[in-house]
């Protein structure tokens, strides 16, 4: 579903990425890992074009989309979270969602505004805010902001879901509720790559991880392969327990 090859992004005098390329298949959970610093939200910057690579290539579904307007991007089936969590605060839940619908408005202008409605109400109650439909943004927890920001990416009907630190500030009981609600999400025909520090998260929850360091890869593979890699524990000595 997704190919980053030999992508490289340069700011001035610093290398944030260097030569990095991996494949995400259909309908997988794939992990981006790495110590602070080592590239991640950069990566996905690249792949949505919000910050274009500096070299390097990145296809969607076999089409190349380098360069390509971050607003097109989502138009193909792509929808990322930022790192800190991004919400409309004074509106509520339910409108909050209707916003991510905007992008299939533009595409679908013969939908009506009932089907729209169900929409809403099912990614509701998938991200598990249909109770709260009507309490204004700004008073939800943040777990239940990170479940928001889920909820308005999928009502832009995307393919690939880009996760970034989507467990910051969890306690391991939210962690562990939402790492559910991302293996329904998938259920539901959602590719996600996932940046996560939790390292219990990561490796229960996916199928394939790749780990950055200083912008370069230097491992990818599955969780059992990543935990016992040599690079991969020498990178993380000092910056947390990777088991």
């Amino acid at each position: 579903m997704l190919e980053v090859k030999n992508v490289c992004r340069n700011f001035k005098g610093l290398q944030a990425l260097s030569d990095v390329s991996f494949t995400v298949e259909e309908g997988t959970i794939f992990g981006v890992i790495g110590p602070n610093g080592a590239g991640k939200s950069t990566l996905f910057n690249c792949i949505t074009n919000y910050f274009p690579p500096s070299s390097g290539n990145v296809y969607f579904e076999g089409k190349e989309i380098t360069g390509i307007k971050p607003h097109k991007i989502t138009e193909l089936g792509i929808t990322r979270t930022f790192q800190h969590t991004q919400v409309f605060p004074q509106l509520t839940v339910y409108d909050n969602v209707v916003t991510g619908q905007y992008v299939i408005k533009q595409k679908d202008p013969g939908r009506t505004k009932t089907q729209f409605d169900e929409d809403v109400e099912r990614i509701l109650k998938l991200v598990g805010l249909d109770s709260y439909r009507e309490t204004i943004a700004s008073n939800l927890s943040m777990g239940d902001q990170t479940r928001l920001a889920i909820g308005i990416a999928l009502a832009t009907e995307a393919k690939l879901l880009l996760l970034d630190e989507p467990a910051a500030g969890m306690n391991p009981e939210e962690t562990k509720q939402l790492m559910n609600l991302l293996r329904n999400v998938r259920e539901q025909g959602v590719t996600i790559v996932l940046i996560e520090h939790d390292m219990k998260a990561v490796m229960g929850i996916c199928e394939r991880i790749v780990v950055l360091e200083y912008g370069q890869k230097i491992a990818e593979g599955t969780p059992e392969e990543i935990r016992q890699n040599p690079q991969v524990i020498k990178a993380y000595l000092g910056s947390g327990d990777i088991a």
